[in-house]
């Protein structure tokens, strides 16, 4: 008889790197959103200024009450986009209202838009054919080359980002392999649910599917991380109004089975979870971690770790940094690209994980600090809850290689990503299920 082999599950270190976005202390005083512009606009023009003197050594950088007709400058300061379909509060109570029709409900750009730079002191509405508005969206800030023109506009000669931050060397390749799964959108509770698609999954990951072979892939998974909506309470329940005892376990249901579910992987491997906007946690970003009381089951493995979203953290010293997705489906509804891994490059580019926010993209009012500023490259960034799997690798001008990663919603896909923290090769994988009627 042959003798059977025992397979023993690789391990990895960890490290937790989400203190930037924990609320913790912070108390809210009544304060308006200005203060979090100001702090983004403090860090990113002492950056772009270190920047200016390579790139225009000869343009003084001026304020832009300072701006001087038919004088080349460089002025540094938070782009404001002037948006004619963009939706206001207003507009509801309206009689006019269906004066402008969404053409694109999807999508708010207009080729009527235009860009104005702001700094603490004023603002100037930004001309030119250099700097594409369809491109850019409220909140970045930029370095701009140009002179005013006799209009009062600033002509905009050239445009100068921030660029990707700088990255930590990675670690010598390793010789053996070790896998990450991502996932997101499993939408526990919802209509359409596929409870066996997921305990498909499930069986992959901990080594209960499959032959020899397809347990020793298996037994190379290090870590799990499960990228926001993970449950889906049915609309109709949460409507302001007291709950009648049966709802109230209706809606407790999908988090029950959710938890039964992640069981399963913490008894076998680390698990990160991250809240999405359907989930049980506070609306506005940074989402503070699920409270661990949901998971009765799983928060009982020292495995399991309930995080924040945007997430960051570092697997054998490869840096991850990532978002359940409301970023950059913000970014997609008031700019445009070819597709969502564009979208993340500019976020890169820009140094900035959420530059919507808090125009358009709800978020906590930080007084003193901005914590969707990027000061470290990270080596892998994704996106949960997209409608397809996307990747591909962006270099920076300093050397940098950045995986990028849209992770599908499993519970209309049925496809998790695998990434290998060898060499950030990663593929999907596809779970498929007929019931027979």
């Amino acid at each position: 008889m042959e003798k059977e082999k025992n397979l023993h599950r690789l391990q990895c270190s960890y490290t937790c790197l989400d203190e930037s976005f924990e609320i913790g202390k912070e108390t809210y005083k009544g304060q308006q959103y200005s203060h979090i512009y100001f702090a983004r606009l403090n860090l990113m023009r002492t950056l772009l200024h270190s920047l200016v003197s390579n790139w225009k050594p000869f343009s003084p950088v001026r304020p832009v009450l300072e701006l001087e007709e038919g004088k080349e400058c460089v002025i540094i300061g938070t782009l404001y986009k002037h948006m004619k379909l963009k939706p206001r509060v207003l507009d509801e109570y309206s009689k006019e209202r269906s004066v402008v029709p969404l053409v694109k409900p999807h999508n708010f750009t207009h080729s009527d838009d235009y860009l104005v730079l702001e700094d603490e002191k004023g603002r100037v509405k930004l001309g030119g054919n250099f700097i594409s508005p369809s491109v850019y969206a409220t909140g970045v800030v930029v370095a701009l080359h140009g002179k005013e023109s006799g209009a009062g506009d600033f002509l905009v000669l050239d445009v100068l980002e921030a660029g990707l931050p700088p990255q930590i060397d990675r670690p010598l390749k390793s010789s053996e392999d070790k896998y990450v799964v991502l996932v997101s959108g499993l939408s526990i509770g919802s209509s359409n649910s596929n409870p066996l698609q997921f305990q498909l999954l499930i069986d992959h990951i901990t080594g209960h599917l499959g032959d020899e072979m397809e347990q020793g892939i298996a037994s190379q998974i290090v870590h799990v991380v499960i990228a926001g909506n993970s449950i889906e309470i049915p609309a109709g329940l949460i409507n302001g109004q007291n709950l009648a005892s049966k709802d109230l376990s209706r809606i407790a249901e999908p988090i029950k089975e959710l938890d039964i579910m992640l069981n399963q992987i913490a008894a076998g491997l680390p698990l990160d979870i991250m809240p999405g906007p359907n989930d049980p946690s506070n609306f506005a970003l940074p989402q503070q971690p699920l409270h661990r009381c949901l998971f009765p089951g799983s928060s009982a493995y020292n495995t399991f770790r309930s995080c924040s979203n945007p997430h960051c953290f570092e697997l054998d010293n490869v840096r991850f940094l990532g978002t359940s997705g409301q970023n950059v489906d913000d970014l997609d509804k008031y700019s445009e690209a070819k597709d969502k891994l564009e979208f993340m490059e500019r976020t890169l580019r820009w140094r900035h994980l959420a530059p919507t926010a808090p125009n358009t993209l709800g978020c906590y009012p930080f007084t003193d600090k901005d914590p969707f500023f990027i000061d470290s490259c990270p080596n892998v960034y994704f996106i949960g809850n997209q409608n397809k799997y996307e990747t591909r690798i962006i270099k920076g001008s300093e050397g940098q290689l950045v995986r990028l990663i849209c992770v599908p919603k499993f519970n209309e896909t049925g496809v998790a990503v695998v990434l290998n923290l060898k060499d950030l090769e990663c593929h999907a994988l596809s779970f498929g299920t007929q019931l027979s009627s």
